[in-house]
């Protein structure tokens, strides 16, 4: 299988030469299209005035035009009697037709460059056959000539093109090694990411990256290694809800083993054996309590389209949770003051959002000391809806204000668990808030009492 890195390497060399070959094609075009008329005209204008010079002084025209082909040009000179006369380097190709040196030594032009024919992957401009030249009639005394000329490439072009090959070859010995050391650098932080997703699925979160880079790779070494940081705390997270639930599932379930064993006892009371049975079903109940959250919980993880939202009013649903609570108010003699308009409507799923005012209320009523009383308030702010819920009881620690919708989090652990709490409650009341794209915020200050704020969008 080849590496990344052989195919980027791959990738650039072919990427050089289909260039180099499209940018052949091209100028070769544009020489075709552009260049060829224009040095056809230049040389014609070259062997014009060698022409006049010729005509002026005829004894004279050897030493003309040995002395054009030393300056760099091929010449053929054709006479009457049909000899060939060469200057200057022998044309590869002698393929110039007999018609076409007679016209030109009547009289005619020879466009022989201009005409060409056009070649996609071939330059004419190197191409030393006769009939890629310039022609011309030339008079020297009483004697006629058919005069052509082109350039000698060789001659004009010699060491600029040994300049060029040179150049060439050392472009190709450097950029070789160029080309491997740019493509590690390139590769390498990929090959870096495919190790750290391999460690990545062991479980190893301590990933090192080159996340200084401020390139793409860079940005998504940085986004990899936050990936990293999120996967690490969510396994934590989900480690430490394991170990929770098995401890909350574990503390019942050995209380009603133990009570169960003992009610086998043949020596026990009467009373005894009902506070053991008593014992039983409140342990039985909790776990059934914490059945049903966690399954809520899963329900509210996973199933975020479930939700059946629907415009109702607030207030009934409000005064329902409050009569459910009705006979701990009254043992505790809590204070309630109602404070919700009789218009105001919410937009969300009825049955979970009666869970959100029952868990909220029932923690309220929970924990405050007797005596004491609950405010509930909701309006309309900024388009949204309010819904205030205030007790004066004795508030919660500041410094556990951040846990208290953590799952299974409970302040006075000792406390809770004797009055049958599973610390999935705010957590549940979170979540169902978050569907239905609003927030909650806790505020609370010792011996005054806390005050939960759900703010819910408008529909």
């Amino acid at each position: 299988m080849r590496s990344l890195y052989f195919r980027v390497f791959l990738i650039t060399l072919y990427t050089i030469l289909i260039s180099s070959f499209l940018g052949f094609f091209i100028a070769n075009v544009y020489y075709h299209w552009s260049l060829k008329p224009y040095q056809d005209e230049k040389l014609f204008g070259t062997v014009s005035q060698l022409k006049a010079l010729i005509e002026q002084h005829p004894e004279a025209m050897g030493d003309a035009l040995s002395m054009s082909a030393a300056l760099g040009y091929q010449l053929y000179v054709y006479d009457e009697a049909g000899n060939d006369l060469f200057y200057g380097r022998h044309f590869s190709r002698k393929d110039l037709p007999g018609d076409v040196k007679m016209r030109v030594l009547d009289g005619a032009e020879f466009h022989g460059i201009a005409n060409f024919p056009n070649k996609a992957f071939a330059s004419g401009y190197f191409d030393n056959r006769l009939s890629n030249t310039v022609g011309v009639h030339v008079s020297a005394g009483a004697e006629r000539y058919a005069l052509f000329l082109r350039h000698d490439s060789n001659v004009q072009f010699d060491e600029l093109r040994t300049f060029f090959l040179f150049m060439f070859v050392l472009t190709v010995v450097f950029s070789v090694p160029y080309f491997m050391v740019s493509t590690r650098y390139l590769v390498q932080p990929i090959v870096q990411l495919k190790e750290a997703t391999k460690r990545l699925a062991q479980g190893q979160y301590k990933l090192r990256l080159p996340t200084k880079r401020k390139d793409e790779i860079g940005q998504l070494a940085n986004h990899f290694q936050i990936m990293s940081l999120e996967l690490e705390r969510a396994d934590l997270r989900t480690k430490e809800f394991v170990a929770n639930v098995s401890h909350e599932i574990h503390s019942p379930l050995a209380s009603i083993q133990g009570y169960a064993d003992s009610l086998l006892s043949e020596e026990m009371e009467p009373a005894s054996v009902r506070g053991h049975a008593a014992i039983i079903g409140q342990e039985t109940r909790h776990l059934a309590t914490l059945s049903r959250q966690l399954l809520l919980l899963s329900t509210l993880d996973h199933s975020e389209q479930t939700t059946e939202k629907g415009r109702f009013p607030l207030k009934p649903q409000l005064r329902q949770t409050l009569q459910l609570l009705e006979w701990q108010l009254a043992e505790k003699e809590i204070a309630v003051r109602l404070l919700v308009s009789s218009g105001l409507h919410v937009y969300g799923d009825e049955v979970l959002l009666m869970q959100v005012w029952s868990n909220l209320l029932s923690n309220a009523v929970k924990y405050i000391p007797a005596g004491r009383s609950i405010q509930v308030q909701a309006f309309v702010e900024e388009g949204g809806c309010v819904i205030r819920i205030a007790d004066t009881g004795d508030g919660i620690p500041e410094e556990q204000l951040p846990y208290v919708y953590d799952r299974f989090y409970r302040g006075d652990k000792a406390r809770e668990r004797k009055s049958g709490s599973t610390g999935l409650g705010l957590s549940i009341v979170q979540r169902i808030v978050i569907l239905h794209g609003g927030t909650i915020a806790v505020e609370s200050r010792a011996g005054e009492g806390t005050t939960f704020t759900v703010r819910l969008p408008v529909e």
